[in-house]
């Protein structure tokens, strides 16, 4: 019996998806994205920092945007709260509980910048300006222990800074997992 209710949830789901894809073609239900609409999702920036766009940000200007745009959800300090943990961990990923913050884990500052500026804050993804994002991605990297105190970062400066767990990932250490632990520039 569970079978043959198995088998008729499936077939009325593909009969749902091919009745779809058919209206969208018959009726003109959406059409395709523009290229300008695409151009302004089209944001990413790769490890090497391809596609970082102008401006620059300090420390002391992203300890104060980082007040006020991410504190409420990843803690005063980064500690974490509602939003994830963005500081400390350093020495736990070969651990039994290891902490995944942006300084123990996350292995290009670049990633950083792409992350906040396509996804933060979480209620307004995209809505800090370029300058902001260098900010309060020079603060979190302080926070970290990665950056000093004086610290401006631009599209030039950011790609170079050499995170902890760059090119060399933590091998898993359960004994029945076969580890390729990174030896190059990952």
């Amino acid at each position: 019996m569970a079978t043959l209710k198995t088998g008729l949830a499936l077939l009325a789901t593909m009969a749902m998806i091919a009745t779809t894809a058919r209206a969208a073609d018959t009726y003109g239900i959406g059409r395709p994205a523009t290229a300008a609409e695409i151009a302004g999702w089209n944001i990413d920036i790769d490890r090497h920092g391809a596609n970082l766009p102008p401006g620059s940000g300090n420390v002391a200007r992203g300890s104060v945007v980082f007040d006020q745009q991410c504190a409420s959800c990843h803690g005063a300090h980064g500690e974490g709260g509602v939003g994830d943990r963005l500081v400390g961990g350093q020495g736990t990923l070969a651990s039994a509980k290891p902490i995944r913050t942006v300084g123990s884990f996350w292995p290009y500052a670049t990633t950083l910048f792409d992350y906040i500026r396509r996804a933060m804050p979480l209620t307004a993804p995209q809505s800090l300006s370029n300058d902001d994002v260098y900010a309060v991605s020079a603060y979190v990297l302080h926070i970290n222990g990665l950056l000093p105190a004086d610290a401006v970062l631009d599209a030039k400066t950011l790609p170079g800074i050499l995170m902890p767990n760059r090119g060399m990932f933590v091998d898993d250490p359960r004994p029945d997992v076969k580890n390729s632990a990174c030896t190059k520039d990952c």
